[in-house]
């Protein structure tokens, strides 16, 4: 069993940035693959970001590609998702999810363990 706690997110205006954390718990967090996803109200949960359990393999999904990166720290158990140049579009709620497996994956079905989310709010 994994565990995991996203924290970082919040209200800021359209630009700003902010830094989403997932503090993970329970098992090897080196042997997961980790991904962020969000969901807005009325719509699906959607894929956000990926990366494998070395820290490499990374995907984005076009909305946020060049806008947003994810890393990890396997020392401390944690994966990073630092958004940049925020639009009243990202708001929704971000989980993160893990894997276990090398490669993470773009489809919620690929992920075996989900946080609670975290909420973030882009203001225009």
């Amino acid at each position: 069993q994994v565990q995991l706690v996203e924290s970082g997110g919040g209200l800021v205006q359209a630009g700003g940035s902010l830094r989403l954390s997932c503090a993970a718990s329970g098992r090897t967090f080196s042997n997961y693959a980790m991904g962020w996803f969000r969901q807005a109200p009325g719509k699906e949960r959607e894929f956000v970001a990926t990366i494998g359990w070395r820290g490499g393999s990374i995907i984005y999904a076009d909305s946020v590609k060049g806008r947003f990166t994810i890393s990890r720290d396997n020392a401390k158990n944690t994966v990073y998702l630092q958004m940049n140049s925020l639009k009243p579009e990202d708001t929704a709620v971000y989980y993160c999810a893990a894997a276990k497996s090398v490669y993470g994956s773009t489809y919620l079905s690929g992920y075996d363990y989900w946080g609670q989310g975290t909420q973030v709010t882009v203001s225009g």
